[in-house]
């Protein structure tokens, strides 16, 4: 799915327009790659706007150019409110739902500012006055890059909008590895790079950023995983316990997931993590091939995404959780075996 309702947005853009860019809660290097990104290019306009996110995002995402500039709405609670109140315009950048912004969700439906929704995910809702949606690509990066040079041609991208959207495209295309990534994504990779993001010094800041506490979850991780054989599916879960015992800090779990789906002949990978504060199993799951997780996140965990890549979770303790993904799992043994 592909829409573009974004003719006329421009002109309304200037100086004196009040705006705000918000991404989704759990922000990736995807949200606020893209959001950054943004909100740099527009103050190479000379166009104010202001970066909000739901929560804290991981510390490998710390070193993101003007990343000091975003406000948390959940330690800046009142002073989020009063931007989006006094916004003309609401950027929604990596979702389709507002209930994916966490509380604000019912705060945002109540406003009178005029939406633009730039996302890649399925199945988007109407809340927004503009799109640029394509359900096909890889990142939102991508989208906003595309925003950029289709509204602004002339305007070049400067080297910190460049790092910005070159780690969401990385982060979110798993070091373009995966299918979504296509030849036009290494174009626009290709130009990001001439316009001065370090590739290299980026990769860096992501993925060689650990601390020794973050090795031994992964090392806990890799003992709780669990291999369905004849369905061609492993799962890795951790407690709260785990966590803990191990200084758990957001952002240490990323890409945990994916040591499943490393392994010969899985098909679909899966992560529970337990999250006692907000009394929630959270859930990662990928697949390899055709077996869509964006459908069976949608009818069994309350969640969604991609083909390959999507989220969700269970209002069920660990345990019961992990028994009834077990059970649901042998109704897709046609497709997965």
């Amino acid at each position: 799915m592909r829409k573009n309702t974004l003719e006329g947005l421009k002109d309304q853009l200037n100086p004196t327009s009040k705006i705000s860019i918000i991404s989704h809660k759990n922000p990736d290097g995807d949200a606020l790659g893209s959001s950054l990104a943004l909100h740099l290019f527009l103050k190479q306009l000379e166009i104010p706007s202001q970066v909000i996110m739901p929560n804290n995002y991981p510390y490998f995402l710390k070193w993101l150019p003007n990343n000091q500039d975003i406000l948390c709405y959940d330690s800046k609670e009142a002073e989020c409110k009063a931007r989006l109140e006094a916004s003309d315009f609401i950027f929604t950048l990596d979702f389709n739902h507002l209930n994916r912004v966490g509380g604000l969700g019912d705060f945002l439906m109540d406003l009178k500012a005029t939406f633009v929704m730039i996302d890649h995910h399925q199945e988007p809702s109407d809340y927004a006055d503009y799109m640029l949606v394509n359900t096909q690509i890889a990142s939102t990066c991508e989208l906003v890059y595309e925003f950029i040079t289709s509204q602004y041609p002339n305007t070049s991208l400067s080297a910190d909008v460049a790092s910005c959207l070159y780690t969401g495209i990385m982060t979110d295309t798993g070091s373009f590895r995966f299918p979504s990534t296509t030849s036009e994504t290494h174009r626009i990779i290709a130009n990001l790079i001439d316009a001065g993001a370090d590739n290299s010094q980026i990769h860096q800041h992501i993925y060689d950023n650990n601390n020794i506490s973050r090795l031994h979850l992964l090392g806990v991780a890799l003992n709780n995983l669990k291999v369905v054989e004849e369905l061609n599916t492993a799962y890795i879960f951790l407690s709260q316990e785990d966590l803990n015992s191990n200084h758990f800090k957001k952002g240490d779990t990323e890409g945990f997931v994916n040591y499943g789906l490393s392994i010969k002949g899985i098909k679909f990978a899966v992560i529970f993590i337990e999250n006692k504060a907000e009394n929630i199993i959270k859930i990662s799951l990928r697949s390899i091939g055709d077996f869509n997780v964006n459908a069976f996140a949608r009818k069994h965990f309350s969640g969604g995404g991609h083909n390959n890549a999507a989220g969700g979770k269970s209002d069920l303790d660990l345990k019961s959780t992990l028994a009834k993904f077990e059970t649901t799992l042998k109704l897709y043994k046609e497709d997965l075996s």
